[in-house]
């Protein structure tokens, strides 16, 4: 059976209403960090199975989420970490790679391995876009998504 995760990172506090409506349809979200509050990180995980991991700017839930992240969504196995230079270089049994940080999405294959960054979909900053990145994962074949917000959002 197929899954729809949502894969997200830099919100930095604002859950924008374009990104909830596609959030509640999804199987699962993925967070790549920078969360910035509590409260967000809650909400998202009373919607759908959350899995997270700490940004640089999450001092305050240093203690509830983990540097980095090993986990399974249908027959791929991932890797998250917030920041690309925490993602080891001798990674193993490994399908997908999701980071987060520079706020730029970023979406390439590498020796068989998915590198993704979903950009940020929070406050826009540095005045880059603002996306994030629907999966659909059946077995171990998926297809991404990816989804660029209007431009005149702030």
């Amino acid at each position: 059976m197929a899954a729809l995760a949502a894969i997200i990172s830099d919100t930095h506090g604002l859950l924008r209403p374009q990104v909830l409506e596609r959030l509640k349809r999804c199987d699962c979200i993925v967070h790549a960090g920078d969360f910035d509050d509590e409260d967000t990180l809650d909400w998202l995980g009373e919607l759908a199975p959350l899995y997270a991991v700490r940004g640089n700017n999450d001092w305050e839930l240093a203690r509830r989420l983990p540097l980095s992240l090993r986990f399974r969504i249908e027959g791929l196995n991932f890797f998250m970490a917030h920041r690309l230079a925490d993602v080891p270089t001798d990674l193993d049994d490994v399908d997908a790679v999701i980071f987060g940080h520079s706020h730029r999405y970023c979406e390439a294959l590498r020796g068989g391995v998915l590198w993704l960054n979903p950009g940020s979909c929070g406050r826009r900053r540095f005045g880059l876009e603002l996306s994030f990145a629907m999966m659909r994962v059946d077995g171990r074949n998926y297809r991404i998504e990816k989804i660029a917000l209007p431009a005149d959002l702030k």
